[in-house]
């Protein structure tokens, strides 16, 4: 379960969204660039996102329930799904407007004002985002992580387009403010892309990270060296819950009380070195045939 406190980073990337919004519009509004449009466009993304992700934090912090027996953290994974479409339907705007301006160049006015201005978003964009990683990061939110993601996408393309806006100032090419527009578009394509992705492996069940498994089979081996056996050890990560199950194969003379305490102390040491696991263990006698026969999902007939 998503600890409550962590919504209060939804709101601050909220007000972060709102004040862009008005900050880059503005910008927009006084040039009448199209790249700088481009980025008015992508703040709403923001905004859109951010309220979104307030609403499944919430979800994911509810507790388990008799219909949500393993909680509600996989609600992460629709946040972080929404603001990636959000994003491709940002990209199809921007590239829409930037081919009309292609069309119909149009010159730039008081362009210093709204380089300023849309540098002071940047700059608040870049500090929410800094933010939200490093929560998301330490609190396994996917949601906090995506979000940190768009914004900081934001803030190169940004920059990107605040270069171009000026060099056009400057030289007077309108046709570079249109092109700039469109390597925005195509860019955030690519972070959209990457958001859907990593949503749908989410929602399929996908493994912990290669480095937590790692570290598994490294407490395993410990207990390898005293007489241990392990298998059938499968995991899944619903947002910031990660779930672990394995049999451990211990000698069959054991009491049953001798293995519950080996089980206890496996589990104890993996939830040391994977961060909110949920641990189920399986024991099983060593010398049996059969317990061979139940190392895949579905458990195989087994014959002697």
């Amino acid at each position: 379960m998503l600890p409550a406190s962590l919504k209060r980073y939804a709101w601050l990337s909220i007000a972060a969204a709102l004040a862009t919004i008005l900050l880059k519009g503005w910008a927009w509004w006084i040039t009448g660039s199209v790249g700088l449009l481009s980025d008015a466009l992508e703040s709403f993304v923001n905004l859109a996102g951010a309220m979104m992700a307030l609403a499944m934090l919430s979800l994911a912090a509810m507790p388990e329930d008799d219909n949500h027996q393993h909680g509600h953290g996989k609600a992460e994974y629709f946040s972080s799904a929404f603001e990636g479409l959000l994003i491709l339907i940002a990209a199809i705007l921007i590239g829409y407007a930037a081919i009309e301006r292609l069309r119909n160049p149009q010159a730039l006015e008081a362009v210093g004002i709204g380089l300023v201005v849309s540098g002071i978003a940047s700059l608040i964009n870049l500090a929410t985002s800094r933010i939200l990683m490093d929560v998301g990061r330490k609190y396994k939110s996917i949601t906090l992580e995506a979000d940190a993601h768009h914004l900081m996408t934001d803030v190169v393309t940004s920059a990107g387009v605040i270069a171009a806006v000026g060099l056009v100032w400057l030289t007077g090419w309108l046709w570079l403010d249109p092109v700039i527009a469109l390597g925005v578009a195509l860019n955030i394509v690519w972070t959209g892309w990457q958001l859907l992705h990593r949503s749908a492996a989410g929602l399929m069940d996908v493994s912990i990270p290669e480095e937590e498994i790692s570290a598994i089979e490294n407490v395993l081996d410990g207990y390898r060296q005293q007489g241990l056996k392990f298998h059938a050890l499968r995991t899944r990560q619903a947002g910031t819950r990660a779930f672990i199950s394995l049999h451990v194969l211990v000698p069959g003379a054991w009491s049953v009380q001798r293995g519950h305490d080996w089980s206890e102390r496996i589990e104890a040491d993996i939830r040391q070195a994977v961060v909110n696991a949920h641990i189920t263990t399986h024991l099983e006698p060593l010398e049996d045939p059969v317990s061979l026969a139940d190392q895949g999902l579905d458990r195989l007939d087994f014959e002697e």
